[in-house]
């Protein structure tokens, strides 16, 4: 459960800091008619503001903050291509970057690139705060509205 907190709350920290609306996220989601989910971020973006690319590299960083964070609580640091559980994150993340890099060679080169960025970013302080203030209130409560979220990333993030 904790694992599932700190992904669902790197998904919704790296959205809320890119402009992104995060309606909820939760570590006990419904269990509809597809694929079993431990958790789910609900993401709003105003894509009119932003270009294609901008949208798509702000969203390739979202997907790939849940693996990240997750790799950061449990202190191994894994692929993100190469884990089961992640395949959806890394899936997303791997169609978003193809318009960009159609090559499948640059594009792992890339991703792999945004994710060591993104490792250390959000393994820096007040980054990681934040993160870990989502998940403590997801192991509370085990769902956050927006305004929640929003409220514990302005605590560590002006």
């Amino acid at each position: 459960m904790e694992l599932t907190a700190y992904h669902e709350a790197g998904h919704a920290f790296m959205a809320t800091v890119l402009g992104a609306k995060v309606e909820s996220v939760t570590i006990d989601p419904d269990n509809d008619d597809g694929p079993e989910r431990y958790g789910d971020t609900q993401i709003i973006w105003k894509r009119s503001r932003l270009s294609d690319r901008e949208w798509s590299e702000r969203a390739i960083l979202v997907s790939l903050a849940g693996p990240v964070s997750e790799m950061l609580y449990s202190g191994d640091p894994f692929h993100p291509g190469l884990v089961a559980e992640w395949a959806n994150d890394w899936q997303s993340a791997w169609d978003l970057a193809e318009p960009f890099f159609p090559s499948p060679r640059r594009r792992l080169e890339y991703l792999e690139t945004v994710t060591a960025q993104l490792y250390q970013r959000l393994n820096s302080e007040p980054n990681w705060s934040a993160v870990a203030a989502i998940a403590d209130s997801l192991l509370a409560h085990e769902m956050l509205e927006h305004e929640e979220i929003e409220e514990i990333v302005k605590e560590w993030i002006d």
